[in-house]
């Protein structure tokens, strides 16, 4: 099988995406820099519980299923460990082979700082956002284009970029007429936090490189991810992905669970008429997989809308409330003043056909679905940190 390399591949879906393809008889190797777990350190944030270091995670992965996952640690915004991926040798922290593994066929992106109240908490950590995201994902283009033209790319983006715009959202394209002619551009960006804003450069960057270069990418505008456990972490605990519950790292329905389990009122900001599209964190595996196996064209930046279903912040705050109800729970919801600028009532109408017509089926959001998220998050209550849930870092 093909060579897949996962860039941040300690992240709450980096890992999983490693150990989906692994699973499946692909060569697999991550790199990461642990910048996620440092900055929920020096931030004191919680998460759920205790992760092995990625080293372990590929020893206990081998001991489990005897499949290797070659891990790197390194800092990618440095360009020559960058371009070492490519042309070797490479500096291994744990494989089983310590040989050079060669060219990937594809690349998935996942190395950037991920949060937007990470990038607005001051000066300091929206610049490590530009910087890491940026650099990151420039230096990952010019080592495609020095050493590996044919490589797909598949990127994750986000569809905070668009925003929330008064039309509806095509799949990353729009055709516009102007004046009596007709042109195809990238759909109008808008982004509500300087994260958001990273995401939209980084596909201008990819978008260019495509053009001079005739590069193969395909960019994933996703929505929030929810859930835990996949297929492979089944196998055992340890493999579990990183799961945060903080305002900072844990997105919005993983934090509503969490908080009712720990009778913590549920946190809607403002009205609560947000709405945006949301998916399976198995689904992220399928999008992901699909995409590498039907890749995008030399010259293509092919761009999907990763959601599965859209709601309103309101109305997942009202399927936790009625789902932890049933189970026992007294679930509460607190409408806070929103500390975040942003359209608490609006339009959102996305199109996200392309990834089912490629042959992902998808998780929806059901009553049993969110009980069995309950029943996994309560098997660590006593780890949750009330202190941790909220501190209303505002933009």
């Amino acid at each position: 099988m093909s060579h897949v390399l996962v860039l941040g591949g300690d992240g709450y879906l980096g890992w999983p995406t490693a150990m989906h393809f692994s699973n499946r008889g692909y060569d697999v190797t991550v790199v990461d820099n642990y910048f996620r777990r440092n900055a929920c350190t020096e931030l004191d944030v919680g998460m759920l519980y205790s992760v092995p270091t990625l080293v372990q995670r590929a020893r206990i992965w081998h001991e489990l299923t005897g499949r290797e996952i070659k891990v790197v640690i390194g800092d990618l915004t440095d360009p020559n460990i960058m371009r070492s991926l490519f042309c070797g040798p490479v500096e291994y922290a744990w494989a089983l082979d310590k040989r050079f593994t060669g060219i990937p066929e594809t690349i998935i992106h996942y190395a950037e700082q991920p949060s937007a109240p990470y990038s607005l908490l001051n000066y300091k950590y929206a610049n490590i956002t530009v910087v890491n995201n940026l650099l990151v994902t420039n230096n990952l283009m010019f080592a495609v284009r020095d050493f590996a033209r044919d490589t797909h790319i598949i990127k994750l983006g986000t569809m905070g970029e668009y925003g929330t715009p008064n039309i509806d959202i095509e799949e990353g394209w729009i055709e516009i007429e102007h004046n009596g002619r007709r042109g195809k551009f990238l759909f109008p960006r808008q982004a509500s936090s300087l994260y958001h804003t990273t995401k939209i450069m980084d596909t201008d960057l990819l978008w260019f490189g495509v053009r001079m270069w005739d590069l193969r990418v395909t960019d994933l505008m996703q929505g929030p991810v929810y859930g835990i456990e996949t297929e492979e972490s089944k196998i055992d605990e340890r493999l579990l992905p990183i799961f945060n519950y903080d305002e900072i790292f844990g997105t919005i329905l993983n934090r509503f669970i969490v908080q009712a389990i720990a009778d913590y009122p549920l946190t809607v900001y403002g009205k609560g008429g947000q709405t945006r599209g949301y998916l399976n964190i198995k689904d992220t595996l399928q999008c992901v997989h699909m995409s590498e196996k039907t890749p995008a064209a030399k010259g293509q930046l092919r761009i999907f809308n990763q959601i599965m279903e859209t709601f309103s912040v309101n109305e997942l705050a009202e399927k936790v409330q009625r789902v932890g109800n049933s189970l026992g729970y007294n679930v509460r919801i607190d409408h806070l003043e929103n500390p975040r600028r942003e359209a608490e009532e609006h339009y959102y109408n996305p199109t996200y056909q392309g990834l089912v017509e490629i042959g992902v089926e998808p998780h929806y959001l059901t009553d049993d679905m969110l009980a069995g998220m309950f029943q996994t998050v309560a098997r660590f209550k006593n780890n949750i940190r009330l202190e941790v849930i909220f501190h209303g870092v505002k933009w």
